[in-house]
């Protein structure tokens, strides 16, 4: 059951990152989804990497969000390079 939660809370996550961040992208809901895990892993590593959080503590949903719209941002200065 523990799965099938993280699944619904990087979705969720991922929804508010990419309503937060401006730009368009195009990215369905499996990308969303992880994009949200990955910005609620991120959050959990800083924050146990800066004191904010013990080990085996999940990161907070506004430290999530802000770190999956740093990963938007990412995203998007490798999406339009040009060679």
């Amino acid at each position: 059951m523990g799965f099938i939660w993280t699944i619904i809370v990087g979705f969720i996550i991922g929804v508010l990152a990419k309503l937060i961040y401006p730009g368009k992208d195009n990215l369905g809901i499996v990308m969303t989804t992880l994009l949200g895990i990955g910005g609620s892993l991120v959050a959990g590593y800083v924050g146990q990497l800066f004191g904010w959080y013990n080990a085996g503590e999940k990161a907070g949903l506004i430290a999530s969000v802000v770190f999956a719209c740093l990963i938007l941002f990412l995203y998007g200065k490798f999406k339009n390079r040009q060679y």
